[in-house]
């Protein structure tokens, strides 16, 4: 009897271990499940992260061609007005220097027209005091004549200015 109760013993022993090898193997199998829940959960939100970086990214991709076309344009149109400054440096250099001519021509035309009128003003007043002169020798040579002319004809008269005829 006493080898029965200590099978019964041993039996229970055995049975208590394989209880609690069992209980404790179920626990971590819960445990693993939940870990495995968790991971999926956590998987599934960091694929959603990852699907709205790629959107992100996608979204960004397209404004930054976008940005590089306008780059490339802005570029050629700066390519542009360097060439076409360039090309217009020569004509400009060409201008600059018919107007600095054209200035200086209206300088001198300025000049010989102010020396004209200059010169005009000068053989107006010469012209004038010429003919003053003239005439001054007229009238005096008509009062020359007047004093030796016969009065009595009509020429005479007109030319001393005498009105009437002393009779």
């Amino acid at each position: 009897m006493k080898i029965a109760i200590v099978l019964v013993f041993l039996s229970m022993v055995v049975m208590i271990v394989m209880v609690s090898q069992a209980v404790h193997q179920e626990l971590k199998m819960h445990k693993a499940k939940q870990n495995a829940v968790e991971n999926t959960a956590e998987v599934k939100r960091k694929e959603e992260a990852i699907i709205e970086v790629k959107a992100k990214v996608s979204t960004l991709t397209r404004s930054l061609r976008a940005v590089n076309d306008k780059i490339e344009e802005l570029k050629k149109k700066k390519d542009e007005l360097i060439k076409s400054t360039n090309d217009f440096g020569p004509s400009l250099q060409t201008c600059n220097t018919e107007k600095a001519d054209i200035v200086k021509k209206k300088t001198d035309l300025t000049k010989r027209v102010s020396d004209l009128k200059a010169g005009h003003e000068n053989s107006k007043k010469t012209a004038e005091e010429e003919i003053k002169n003239l005439k001054q020798q007229i009238q005096d040579r008509d009062k020359a004549i007047c004093a030796f002319a016969d009065t009595t004809k009509e020429e005479a008269r007109k030319l001393c200015g005498v009105a009437e005829s002393p009779q």
